[in-house]
């Protein structure tokens, strides 16, 4: 704590962590753009993959990429985060943004499910 009472993360400490979470966003990216080329890779080889299953691996990506990006959001606002006040608050803000998009995408995996599930469902004429 400094003079004033408030917390203060030391100059080191938080050049260790903003290295490392840079690192931890460019191993993410790499990821991303590695798992999006094998999706592509698969598509392409693969004539049988069906609409259905395209949309919600599709979908299922989309959801990780901005479950990540959102976490990774956090977690660089908490490095610059003034005092043990604003970390409470941006955790809170956080937790309640994560769990209304989690309830969106089930929302939106279940419709997407449902309409494959019709869909192969549907007779062959």
């Amino acid at each position: 704590m400094n003079e004033n009472g408030h917390f203060e993360i030391p100059k080191e400490m938080r050049s260790m962590a903003e290295a490392s979470f840079d690192q931890a966003r460019q191993a993410f990216e790499k990821f991303l753009s590695s798992a999006q080329q094998t999706a592509g890779s698969l598509e392409e080889r693969s004539a049988t993959v069906r609409a259905g299953a395209k949309d919600i691996g599709t979908k299922a990506m989309s959801y990780a990429e901005k479950n990540v990006q959102a976490s990774l959001d956090y977690a660089q606002s908490l490095l610059h985060a003034k005092d043990l006040t604003e970390i409470m608050r941006l955790h809170s803000e956080y937790v309640q943004a994560q769990m209304r998009s989690l309830a969106e995408q089930a929302s939106e995996m279940g419709q997407i499910v449902s309409r494959a599930a019709m869909d192969v469902a549907k007779p062959k004429v």
